[in-house]
């Protein structure tokens, strides 16, 4: 028989891999559309459902491989400020989820609606971190003015990003943590965080 112990780590270890596999496919079958992607609603439920540490994985091994074979071209300071702050999401789903019990999400319409408004917001502050801190980055390595770079950013595509992200998160976590409770039976890897 498995150790149980060894059983709860292969799942994780699946769950990071498979999630980290679809946030980095969907990365790139969104190309066309700048900046409205699924990555940063995966990588948060990845953290609210198997932990911060799980969370922080996901996010770093998807940009890791996206950010060096991403197609709208690569610079090392960049793409370790996108890797790290992507990193964010998941920290903050795990951190999220020891507040909120995933089999109680499903339970009443009326909380359902105001829960998926919760994530909708913090789509859009967790994604306001994110765009600031890589404009930030942007405008250092451009040489720009750092405020005209996160003001510019933020105008043109941050405004995108944050729009799609409320909306993605809004939408999509309640979803996505019931599917993943599911499919681990009924209970989340969280518990065995080492």
């Amino acid at each position: 028989m498995d150790n149980p112990s060894n059983t709860m780590k292969s799942r994780k270890i699946a769950a990071i891999s498979t999630l980290t596999a679809l946030s980095i496919g969907s990365n790139y079958a969104m190309i066309p559309l700048s900046n409205i992607k699924l990555m940063d609603l995966i990588v948060f439920v990845g953290g609210f459902c198997f932990g911060p540490l799980a969370g922080v994985l996901i996010g770093i091994f998807s940009w890791t491989i996206y950010g060096l074979l991403n197609p709208r071209g690569f610079l090392l300071p960049i793409w370790l400020a996108t890797m790290f702050s992507e990193a964010i999401y998941g920290v903050v789903g795990g951190l999220i989820r020891r507040g909120v019990d995933p089999q109680e999400l499903k339970a009443f319409r009326h909380w359902r609606v105001n829960t998926g408004i919760f994530f909708g917001v913090l789509g859009v502050f967790l994604t306001f971190i994110y765009d600031l801190m890589t404009n930030i980055v942007f405008g250092l390595v451009q040489n720009m003015n750092v405020l005209f770079a996160v003001v510019f950013g933020f105008a043109t595509l941050g405004l995108i990003h944050m729009v799609s992200n409320a909306f993605f998160f809004g939408i999509g976590c309640i979803p996505m943590i019931t599917a993943i409770t599911k499919i681990t039976g009924g209970e989340t890897c969280e518990a065995s965080e080492e």
